[in-house]
């Protein structure tokens, strides 16, 4: 009985990873060699199940901790700080609550991604490759591609500021652009080191992001009493609605939601063994939920300085990222310490680990949805090429001063918005699969849960989409274009949603038959 038992627990998960024959031909996260051991004893092989779950272990914690720290690099990313200043400048407090609840839906979010990746053994681009006929795969794969350059331009804008603000305007724009570009090589020569040498120097940067917006925090001295109000007590007004929009459509990075998937698999974690795959699952839950709470800290250390000093203000509706280190110095120019060059380190920070992890991710990315067999440097030097060319148009094109700036992260905040259901929608339906994950596919609560959240933010940002073209888009032939645009763009969202339920077979079966 005991062997039928385990033969029974091993295929429920063996249709979630390919023959060893396969493996060796697909394109894979990491390899085995590069994979972090988890065991921390003889007794503790990766070979054997647990007969029950173990007890918690502090050790096992620290080695599963990393993944969950690059992911929430992309909840600190200069369009998320931006999305603060912004929010808090205009909106006081009043939105903490919105910004602590985006957090626990992001969440959500890169735990089912994390599930995904811990119970397959595969990443999410991997996966949809398999899942999706190979027109759509290459459709998901350009909307993700898409998303990808439209985060890296803002993030390398972001490190070019900082540039600026931490030389004294002697760097221009474009050359710290350059720059900020040969974050790709620092990459590189930190994975040749092994993953936990490339998870410590992100684990550095938070910290410097941390300690950065603290100081800043200490030393504008945000009415804690308001503070506490904003996080427990729901508000929103009509003035408050584009803040609000910004706040939560920041939060959920597509790229993301691939990049954690994989992060995940450098682990040594035998997914055909329930406990194993269980164990995972728990650390990294716990991993990633302290990962998120600092990133929360930072991002309401942000938006509380700039609700402290400039809510109410003439200059709330003016401020932005690019000018947002000179309105503080022009405010606390006299404190302890000079909070220009404290908000241009943290903005540094910001910008580094985000560029570095977005080259990280478009790894994944272009090697799961085209199952490239390229060697890393060539695919992180391709990543790096498709943002790097924009954004050095973008910093010879656009001032960084005047409104022109603001139009474009509102366009890029767009691009990357409209690309949130092809990541979302994948995600929860290969969750959802028992073919794909076995016994580990999500319950019909958290499904619902999920759909739920995804809807929301689907909305939400339809409604920052209606509102950019709206005020943004003239003439009639470009109307016209977005219109047959954004019905395209419908129909395939549609079809990601309906192309496994019995509607859509019908409509197919119908459809076939009328020609």
């Amino acid at each position: 009985m005991a062997s039928s038992s385990n033969e029974t627990r091993e295929t429920l998960l063996s249709t979630t990873t390919s023959p060893g024959s396969d493996s060796e031909e697909e394109e894979r996260a990491y390899d085995s060699d590069e994979k972090v051991v988890i065991s921390i004893s003889d007794d503790d092989g990766e070979g054997d199940d647990y007969a029950s779950p173990p007890p918690f272990s502090w050790r096992k914690l620290w080695r599963f901790t990393g993944p969950g720290f690059l992911m929430c690099i992309a909840f600190l990313d200069p369009g998320n700080l931006e999305g603060d200043l912004q929010a808090g400048a205009i909106a006081g407090y009043s939105l903490l609550w919105l910004l602590t609840w985006s957090t626990v839906i992001g969440l959500l979010v890169q735990l089912l991604s994390a599930r995904l990746g811990v119970a397959t053994g595969r990443h999410l681009a991997e996966l949809c490759r398999e899942e999706y006929p190979r027109w759509a795969t290459i459709a998901l794969w350009l909307m993700t591609e898409l998303a990808l350059i439209g985060a890296d331009i803002q993030e390398v804008i972001g490190s070019a500021i900082a540039i600026k603000i931490l030389s004294g305007g002697t760097i221009p724009l474009w050359a710290g652009v350059l720059i900020t570009a040969l974050d790709c090589f620092i990459f590189l020569f930190l994975e040749n080191y092994g993953v936990r040498k490339l998870e410590a120097f992100f684990g550095v940067l938070i910290a410097t992001m941390a300690i950065s917006f603290a100081i800043m925090f200490g030393e504008t001295k945000p009415d804690a009493k308001e503070l506490l109000i904003g996080i427990a007590i729901p508000k929103l007004s009509s003035k408050t609605i584009r803040q609000a929009v910004g706040v939560v459509g920041c939060i959920i990075m597509p790229h993301n939601v691939f990049l954690h998937s994989a992060l995940v698999q450098s682990r040594k974690i035998n997914n055909t063994k329930k406990n194993r795959v269980r164990e995972a699952m728990k650390y990294y839950s716990i991993e990633s939920t302290v990962a998120l709470i600092i990133s929360l800290f930072i991002n309401i250390c942000v938006t509380t300085v700039f609700a402290k000093g400039f809510y109410g203000s003439q200059e709330a509706a003016t401020i932005g990222l690019e000018n947002a280190g000179e309105f503080l110095q022009e405010k606390y120019g006299r404190t302890l310490f000079p909070i220009l060059y404290i908000w241009g380190i943290g903005l540094l920070a910001s910008g580094q680990s985000s560029t570095i992890t977005g080259t990280y991710a478009g790894q994944f990315i272009m090697g799961g949805f085209l199952n490239l067999k390229l060697k890393k440097w060539q695919r992180s030097l391709i990543t790096r090429s498709f943002a790097i060319i924009p954004t050095i148009i973008v910093a010879l094109a656009f001032d960084t001063e005047g409104p022109t700036m603001d139009v474009l992260n509102e366009s890029l905040n767009v691009l990357q918005s409209v690309q949130i259901p092809f990541a979302l929608i994948p995600l929860i339906t290969l969750v959802s699969k028992e073919q794909v994950m076995g016994c580990f596919k999500i319950g019909n609560l958290t499904q619902v849960v999920s759909w739920v959240v995804a809807a929301f933010l689907i909305l939400i940002n339809a409604y920052l989409l209606l509102s950019f073209f709206s005020e943004e888009v003239r003439g009639a032939l470009l109307s016209s274009t977005v219109s047959i645009g954004l019905v395209v763009y419908v129909i395939f969202i549609l079809y990601l949603i309906l192309r496994n339920t019995a509607l859509y077979s019908k409509f197919i079966s119908r459809f076939s038959k009328n020609l």
